[in-house]
């Protein structure tokens, strides 16, 4: 029982791999937000499976032109296919743009160089395994090192570490065999180019859907869970982890503190400035605030222009230097297009929260003491006891 494969079987196979990815991809691709990086995996597989298909119909051309086609191609496809996995992982920047443009003129010039000066098979597989591998490098060597890599990027950046040992791994038997290689010739050479050249287009397709669903879904928990607007927690999801704070603390019998705030005179800036620029202090005051707290706080846009900010384990004094520090800073901030400066009201409450403690008693206490705030003349912060709760 013999295990060598007929690789123009194998070719056939790899080419209606690729024309039922292009279909698969095409058909969704028409339902959705024409997006730039399913676009370019696209065309990645497109020119790939042409390229393949070259191959296979070589019949009756000389192998120097359909091979100088080909191989340029499946570069030119291999390094699409490998931009669209860095877009998705938010990595192709500049440099990394004018590396592959380097990587594709390399890997062609240098095949070409091959055909004219050393025109041996062995030599011209060594060099598109090696122009191949090397497109795989940086996306390897993120999806492993990232730190925000998520399980399945890392899996994905295992599978092109072994797909790039299997393609260097093909240019040294290549190099070292004392017998002129056949693409098309059965023999453990060809199985083992089998391997590789099926892991490649694997972890291609199945991968890059893997990680645009991943994305996909990551959106969705954001658009769930956060403000559009200002990119803090929403108002539904800040109740929920709020209830679940308050259960604990009232567990543990710890402290927690509740702070309620809105900017003031905001109307004003709305019908003096312009909603636009409304929507930019919005944004610059989380943007601020939030890189004021703490990790374990809960920090929401509860409603046009008031916030919340859950403050577990702070006692009055902790409390009360936070909201001060919330305070003084705001009017500090410099809004482009706004001549006046912002200023804040706060409202906080502090108690060590019992069974029968409800999130929606605590909030209605904290309002009372944003208006008490703003009765007292605005750009302050006034503290309602928590015996007044209920």
């Amino acid at each position: 029982m013999t295990m060598f494969l007929d690789m123009k079987t194998v070719m056939i196979l790899i080419v209606l791999g690729h024309l039922f990815s292009v279909l698969l991809i095409s058909a969704y691709w028409r339902t959705q937000t024409k997006d730039h990086i399913l676009s370019r995996f696209l065309l990645a597989k497109c020119t790939q499976g042409f390229a393949w298909m070259l191959i296979v119909v070589r019949n009756g051309v000389p192998d120097v032109y359909t091979m100088s086609i080909a191989n340029s191609l499946l570069f030119i496809g291999f390094a699409l296919e490998t931009v669209a996995m860095l877009k998705l992982q938010q990595a192709f920047h500049r440099s990394t743009k004018m590396l592959y443009a380097a990587l594709i003129l390399g890997a062609i010039v240098g095949y070409h160089l091959v055909i004219i000066f050393n025109n041996h098979e062995n030599i011209r597989i060594a060099a598109a395994s090696i122009g191949t591998a090397l497109f795989m490098v940086v996306p390897a060597y993120l999806m492993i090192r990232s730190k925000a890599a998520s399980y399945i990027m890392k899996i994905m950046g295992l599978l092109y570490i072994s797909t790039i040992v299997s393609l260097i791994g093909r240019a040294i038997v290549a190099l070292l065999s004392d017998q002129t290689i056949g693409m098309f010739t059965p023999g453990m050479y060809q199985t083992f180019s089998f391997l590789a050249l099926f892991l490649i287009m694997f972890i291609g397709n199945i991968g890059f859907v893997l990680l645009l669903k991943e994305q996909v879904d990551q959106e969705l928990v954001r658009l769930a869970n956060y403000d559009d607007l200002t990119g803090v927690l929403n108002r539904r999801t800040f109740v929920s982890l709020s209830k679940q704070v308050i259960a604990e603390h009232a567990k543990k019998q710890k402290h927690l503190s509740l702070v309620l705030f809105d900017i003031d005179h905001f109307k004003k800036i709305n019908d003096t400035y312009g909603h636009h620029i409304g929507d930019r202090a919005l944004q610059q005051l989380a943007k601020h605030i939030g890189s004021q707290l703490r990790g374990t706080d809960s920090f929401s846009r509860y409603g046009g222009d008031e916030f919340a900010i859950l403050l577990p384990g702070a006692n009055e004094s902790e409390a009360d230097r936070l909201v001060e520090s919330f305070r003084q800073t705001t009017m500090q901030i410099h809004i482009p297009g706004m001549t006046s400066s912002l200023s804040i009201s706060l409202g906080v409450v502090t108690l060590i929260p019992n069974e029968q403690t409800k999130l929606e008693a605590l909030y209605k206490v904290c309002d009372r003491a944003l208006y008490d705030a703003k009765d007292n003349g605005r750009n302050g912060a006034a503290r309602i006891q928590a015996t007044l709760l209920g």
